[in-house]
């Protein structure tokens, strides 16, 4: 499932985020704090239905799920290695073997 045709297709800064599925983000030494905090909160006030956060220093993947407010309901941790389920609207599993 992809995004409307043209959805992103101009130069704006902002966009309504009604069109994305999930986000994810890859933390590193200089963005970990945001990663952790800032950005899943804003994850979640924008109603992005999946954020997945590839932790490197925490050798995990978390899976943050229904948006309510400035968190998320459901979050959910699996060591690196392991199988990751992404739930609705993505519904698949990610192999993190190569993590």
């Amino acid at each position: 499932m992809s995004p409307p045709k043209g959805t992103f297709d101009n130069k704006e800064e902002w966009h309504d985020a009604s069109a994305v599925l999930m986000v994810v983000d890859v933390t590193s030494d200089s963005t970990a704090g945001n990663d952790r905090v800032k950005k899943i909160r804003g994850y979640a006030r924008a109603a992005i239905p999946v954020h997945l956060l590839i932790d490197r220093e925490a050798g995990e993947a978390t899976v943050c799920s229904e948006p309510e407010g400035d968190d998320y309901a459901r979050k959910s941790s699996y060591k690196h290695g392991r199988t990751v389920p992404l739930p609705d609207p993505l519904g698949f599993d990610l192999d993190t073997a190569e993590f």
